[in-house]
Parts: structure tokens; C-alpha cells; sequence
């Protein structure tokens, strides 16, 4: 069919896509130890595997100097070496003409012009003042990022609290791991998104992927999977035919298709045919567990017959995804991990937490060779969701209505508990409050880009435009930037000091490998300078080190115990997994013993479809489901991405993927212009001919701005448990344009 391209197995042994860029030394090149060893190692600044790489900076005096510094992987256990696109060309926005390298202050005309730091801290030291006077410290807010260092997510938290005096704090990290991390909580009474080191998964006879695409999201991670591709106990549940999905073709696996958002009836089938069929670990069960009679009863409704009629995944397929999970528990070893095509649902937690009931049910969970978890997204997704900057937690994963935590906290920040606000409340809420009379009027925007990331994003700018006053701190002008009073210069990944979690929970160290530019400051800095100028409680430093140091403290004691670690130790090379209390080696594997509720035990937790919030009606006369995510070459909001010349020259535009079927009965050629909508808004793009989607399906990657936005179309409904928002299912209507939508380029 037009616009169809096959990927081929991967070949045994192979890291995913890795290749190399002109002006990069690859991992095994000649010249890669010298280059190490003039270079600095550091991570990766995209998502949470966190490929360890070394920078090193552009020779001088050459006769053709390299135009930025050279990237080579580093051997790690997460990547072996291996990066994507891009983890090697990262460096081409170090130097990047687009950098803001000073404070710019927008006037009355709408045009940023530069201001001195200063001038800039004054401001905005004057206009807090102005507005908790006015309205309240409720009416400061302020929004951080997954992609912050620890140290950076911690100091925020603590200057929201007690510089701002704001309860109103939260992050993009709600729209990414949230669900995930509330299933966890309650099934095992922690999140961490892998409770065990990647690696074990080398050794897996069946893993199970519930809506992750790793193949684009993550490459290199497709090395971790080798052994259950041979072993033929991959299987892949997403509704396109991806690029990870192809990987379970010529007997490496199984790819299950189902209709759009019936993820959570998928594995309520599952967890019926476990018990029914007799795969469940009955042993595991009695002395592991607690809940079992009650879910049994919950997913009685739900045999395999049933839900195939709603899901359209043959019996067989069913059967045969939990005969190879209950299998390879004892033949090497069954995963199960979950995305956010699961997860960025009005019913995530609860899908989330049929995928771990599955996995208790067999018995996964806490064992030396199987487990179950989640793949974190962002850079920092674990790490920034540990320390403070999520609504309702303080550091170490404590709860902020916990007394004691509130006592232990404020002892080491040299208040009272009664100085700390209490829960503020999450994300998508925040934003709909922006500008409104008892909303927030004054707002911090850390690291984030809401105005393309954000659900229902013409709303959401509407909200940035109808604040008193918004100030972003970011590298770049991005699309939240541009409607941004004060734009505040910040430092890039290889130009700052600090540590990372990555998905394993490992905590990593980011080491400065390149000089900032002149008028770039680290946002450390920039809350010390503001706290003193509040006259804040407490002390704030610029210093990271000094700053893991007091979070090392705070955390002492929590879930998320980083009181064993520090610089010295992460840079000596250990493997530092959390919880690592003082005097511990860490905890490179949770559960082995207990689960962390207080009786040990793991809670089976019966979930139904009834009880999810309503949706759109899918598949109503003539509209199809749209589904949001990710490609190879971009990121997230794409404000970095796109900025790269090769990765943006790859992929320019957003393009949406529909089946020839449903694009012939619509009049829609392969590469014409379409238009998609919904009550929400509506999105101008090309299409792409593409049997890898379902008839009733149309997929969208989020990276793009303008009328390119997907957001547009995405709603502010949101999981009643988590705040996630319904992301990645909504209804829309799709027609052929003529030529003249077509979104025009943007520049770099």
C-alpha cells in the first residue's frame, strides 16, 4: 500500500538505531580514547534512559575544526555505547545562533528586548510582592519540568513553598508518569518506574509491552530485548503496527492490536484467563499478596470471548500472551512494562494497575529474574518526581498532609511545619486557573514548553496571555517563551553541574563539559537571587553540590532515600540506586523481601471500565480515534529537536498517518493536506498513507507548533486519581484541505 515502509527484524545482538553523525567519534572508532580523554562523561539530555555519553570540545587551531563539540558513547549499561539521533547530534544546540543569552523583557509593543539581571530580578521581586499582597501567595505559581536536575526540581520545590509562599506548584511530569506512579503506590506502596536494573531484562524469555513504541522513543533500550525476540516471547499490545511492534514478526513474538482505549478490558481478559486458565502463582498469591478474592470476582465478567468482541484481539492471542508470560517466569525469566500509550488515558491508573495485577498474579514482582514497571519518559521523570516539585510531595516521596514528613522537612530547611504550605493541586487544573480571578496571576514556567505540550493547548495560551505577569526560564524561545513577559537565560545540560535518575532509579551525574554563554545562569542561582531579594526563610544555594547535600538530608528516611549518596560517590563510579540510606549499598532491586506497604505485602486492586470517567464517543458517524506520540527524530514539544538542522530536515513537519482505506472514502491522497477536528480545535497537516494504523485509527506525533499543534485537539479531561490527561485517544473528524492550510515551514 502507498507510504507503507517495513522495518526488518532486528538482527540479533544489535543496539537499535545508533548511527553516527559527521563529526562525531562513535563508540569503538579510532580515536574514541582520545577523544575520552580530553572529553568530559556525562548523559544524555533527552529521556530517561540517560545514555551515558563524553563531550568533548571542538579542537582549535585546526584546519577544519569540528562547528561544536564531538559526542562519542560511553559504555554504560543502559545504551553499551549505543546512542540515537539524537544523543549524537545534541551538541548542535550548545553553540545554537537561537541561544538566549541574556534576560529579555517584552513591551508594550509584544517584542522581547534585553534588560540587565538585575533589572530583571527586581522586577520580578517587586511584582510577587505586588501580587500576594493583591491576591494571596496562592496567586504565584509555578510549573517545572521532568527534565530538571534533582537538584534543580528540589530547590524549586523549596522556593515555591518558601520563597513564593505558594501551595501552587506542580509539573509536566503530570501529563507523563503520573498515572504509573499512582497504580504503583497503591499495588506495592512506592513508585519507582523500574524496581530492577535494565540489564536483568537481557536474560527474559517473555516481555510484555503495553504501549511503548522503544524503538523510537528509547533505540537503544531494543538491545535489552534480544533475548526474548530469540526466545520468540516478545509480544507488543499498541494499535499501530510500529517500528517496536515489527520486532515480533517472524516468530520473535506476538503484536496485539486492539481497538483504542480498550487497553484496560485487554488486560482484565488477561487477568481472567491467569486465574481460569490456571497460569496464577497460587503460592505467590497466599504468602505475597492481599485483595485476591476480590479481584478474582472483578474480572470474572471478563472472559476471553467478551473481550475480544471489544478489544478485536483473537482468543488465541489472549491465551497465548499469558501462557508465555506464566512460561518465562520459569524459563529465564517475564517482564511486564508499561508506557504512557497505556497511561495517558481518563482511565491510566486504573490500566496501570491491571497491568501489575496481572503481574502479581503471576508472580513477576519482586523475583531475582521477572518484575513489572513502568518506562519513564523525560530525562528526570523519576528523580523529578521525588524531591518537591510535584503538588502534593515534599522530598524523599513524602506525602505533604503527613506530619511527620512536614516536621522532618522543615527541620532541615530551618522552619516551622506550619511555614510549608499544604497540597496545591495538579497541573491541568493549575493552568485553568492562569489569569483567573482566583487563580494564579503571577507564574514561573521552569524547563517546560505548556503551550505545545499542554491538553487542549489554545486554552492554555489563552491562560499564559490573560496572567499579570509570566516568567519562563528556558534556552530558547519557545512557544511559551514567546508569550512570556520575562524570559530568563538558563544553562544546558552540558553546562551544568548536578545528578539525574533515570528510569532504573539510578541516580547519575551531569558534569559541566562545555563553558555557558556569558549572560546564561543556572536557575539555582536565579532562586538564591530571588529568595534573598523575598527575604525568604531558609537558605538557598547556587552551589549544586551544596544543594544534593541538604536534599540528601530532607529525603533522609523517605521512600526515596538518597541520604547514602553524594558527588563523591557517583563519581567514583557507583552504582547508586535508591532507596540508599546512609551506611546501605543501595537498592538495585525493590521487593525481593517486601513490598513497602506496612505489612509487606503487595494490594490486588480490582479496577473496572465502569468506573472510568466518560469519553468522547469513538468511531460516531464518520469520526476516527486520534492517537498522539512520539517519532525517531524529535522530542517532546520539539523545541530542541527542531532546531537541530538534520533531525529537523528529517522530519519538518507533522504529518498524520491513516490507513488508504479511510483516507480513499475521505478524497485524501498520500503527501495532500488534511484537516483534523474536533471540538477542541483544529489541526492542518499532509497526510501519510499507512497500513500501519488501523482502519478506524489516525495517528499524530506532538512535536510540532502552530496549526500542527496535536494538543489542539486533546481535551482537559483527566484521570480522577492521577490528574493525567486523556492524551492519547480522542474523536475527530478528518477531511481533505486544499492546498492552501498547509502550515508554512518554520524556521530554525
Amino acid at each position: 500500500m502507498p507510504g507503507t515502509t517495513p522495518v526488518p527484524p532486528l538482527p540479533a545482538g544489535a543496539a537499535g538505531p545508533a548511527e553516527p553523525r559527521p563529526g562525531t567519534v562513535p563508540a569503538g572508532a579510532p580515536g574514541e580514547a582520545a577523544a575520552k580523554a580530553a572529553g568530559t562523561d556525562t548523559h544524555c539530555p533527552y529521556c530517561a534512559l540517560q545514555c551515558a555519553m563524553t563531550v568533548t570540545p571542538a579542537a582549535t587551531g585546526a584546519a577544519a575544526p569540528a562547528p561544536e563539540p564531538v559526542i562519542s558513547g560511553r559504555d554504560f549499561p543502559t545504551n553499551r555505547g549505543g546512542l540515537c539521533r539524537k544523543g549524537w547530534t545534541s551538541a548542535a544546540l550548545l553553540g545554537h545562533p537561537g541561544r538566549v543569552t541574556t534576560p529579555l523583557r517584552r513591551g508594550a509593543d509584544g517584542l522581547h528586548r534585553p534588560v540587565a539581571w538585575e533589572e530583571a530580578l527586581e522586577l520580578i521581586a517587586a511584582q510577587v510582592q505586588r501580587t500576594r499582597a493583591a491576591h494571596g501567595p496562592d496567586a504565584v505559581g509555578v510549573f517545572g519540568s521532568g527534565g530538571l536536575t534533582n537538584e534543580k526540581a528540589y530547590q524549586l520545590g523549596k522556593f515555591a513553598r518558601l520563597a513564593l509562599g505558594t501551595s501552587r506548584i506542580d509539573y509536566n511530569g503530570r501529563f507523563c508518569m503520573s498515572s504509573a506512579a499512582a497504580a504503583g503506590n497503591r499495588a506495592f506502596g512506592v513508585d519507582r518506574g523500574l524496581p530492577f536494573p535494565v540489564a536483568d531484562l537481557d536474560t527474559a524469555h517473555t516481555v510484555l509491552l503495553l504501549g511503548s513504541n522503544v524503538a523510537e522513543t528509547m533505540p537503544p533500550f531494543v538491545q535489552h530485548l534480544q533475548g526474548a525476540r530469540a526466545a520468540g516471547g516478545l509480544v507488543v499490545v499498541d494499535p499501530r503496527r510500529t517500528a517496536t511492534a515489527e520486532f515480533t514478526a517472524d516468530g520473535a513474538g506476538l503484536h496485539l492490536q486492539p481497538v483504542p482505549a480498550t487497553d484496560l478490558v485487554l488486560l482484565l481478559g488477561l487477568c481472567h484467563i491467569a486465574i481460569h486458565d490456571g497460569w496464577a502463582d497460587k503460592d505467590f498469591i497466599t504468602n505475597r499478596t492481599r485483595g485476591y478474592e476480590a479481584l478474582a470476582r472483578s474480572v470474572a465478567p471478563w472472559w476471553p470471548e467478551r473481550v475480544q468482541t471489544v478489544t478485536g484481539v483473537p482468543v488465541h492471542l489472549l491465551r497465548e500472551t499469558v501462557r508465555l508470560l506464566a512460561e518465562g517466569a520459569q524459563r529465564g525469566g517475564s517482564y511486564i512494562l508499561t508506557g504512557r500509550g497505556v497511561e495517558q488515558h481518563v482511565d491510566g491508573t486504573d490500566t496501570a494497575t491491571a497491568a501489575i495485577n496481572l503481574a502479581l498474579l503471576l508472580g513477576l514482582p519482586g523475583s531475582a529474574t521477572s518484575g513489572c514497571g513502568t518506562l519513564t519518559g523525560q530525562g528526570n521523570g523519576q528523580g523529578g518526581r521525588e524531591h518537591g516539585q510535584k503538588a502534593d510531595q515534599l522530598p524523599g516521596y513524602r506525602k505533604i498532609t503527613d506530619p511527620a514528613a512536614r516536621a522532618h522537612v522543615a527541620k532541615v530547611w530551618g522552619v516551622e511545619p506550619d511555614a510549608i504550605p499544604g497540597p496545591g493541586v495538579p497541573a491541568v487544573e493549575l493552568l485553568a486557573s492562569l489569569g483567573r480571578p482566583d487563580g494564579v496571576r503571577t507564574f514561573f514556567i521552569h524547563g517546560a514548553n505548556v503551550a505545545i505540550s499542554a491538553p487542549n493547548a489554545a486554552e492554555v495560551v489563552k491562560g499564559l496571555r490573560r496572567l499579570d505577569f509570566l516568567v519562563v526560564c528556558d534556552f530558547f524561545m519557545s512557544e511559551t517563551a514567546r508569550e512570556a513577559d520575562l524570559v530568563l537565560p538558563v544553562l544546558q545540560w552540558a553546562e551544568e553541574e548536578g545528578t539525574m535518575t533515570n528510569l532504573e532509579g539510578r541516580v547519575l551525574r551531569r558534569r559541566a563539559a562545555v563553558a555557558p554563554p556569558e549572560g546564561a545562569r543556572s536557575e539555582l542561582w536565579i532562586m538564591a537571587e530571588l529568595a534573598r531579594r523575598l527575604d525568604a526563610p531558609g537558605t538557598f544555594s547556587p552551589d549544586p553540590e551544596a544543594v544534593f547535600t541538604e536534599l540528601r538530608a530532607a529525603s533522609a528516611g523517605g521512600l526515596a532515600d538518597y541520604s547514602g549518596i553524594d558527588y563523591a560517590l557517583l563519581d567514583a563510579g557507583a552504582e547508586a540506586y535508591w532507596p540508599y540510606p546512609a551506611g546501605s549499598r543501595g537498592t538495585p532491586r525493590l521487593f525481593v523481601d517486601a513490598f513497602a506497604h506496612a505489612d509487606g505485602r503487595a494490594v490486588l486492586t480490582p479496577v473496572s471500565p465502569a468506573a472510568a470517567p466518560a469519553r468522547d464517543p469513538l468511531f460516531a458517524g464518520a469520526t476516527l480515534a486520534l492517537a498522539t506520540g512520539r517519532l525517531l527524530e524529535h522530542y517532546q514539544s520539539g523545541a530542541q529537536t527542531r532546531r537541530v538542522q538534520a533531525l529537523h530536515d528529517a522530519v519538518p513537519h507533522a504529518q498524520l498517518l491513516i490507513h488508504p482505506l479511510a483516507a480513499a472514502s475521505r478524497g485524501i491522497v498520500d503527501g495532500g493536506p488534511v484537516t483534523i477536528a474536533n471540538a477542541c480545535g483544529t489541526v492542518r497537516c499532509t497526510a501519510k498513507l499507512s497500513t500501519t494504523v488501523r482502519t478506524d485509527t489516525v495517528f499524530l506525533p506532538f512535536h510540532f507548533p502552530g496549526d500542527e499543534n496535536a494538543n489542539l485537539l486533546t481535551s482537559a479531561a483527566v484521570d480522577p486519581i492521577s490528574g493525567m490527561p486523556e492524551f492519547k485517544t480522542s474523536s475527530v473528524t478528518v477531511t481533505a484541505a486544499p492546498p492552501a492550510s498547509v502550515a508554512c515551514e518554520e524556521s530554525l
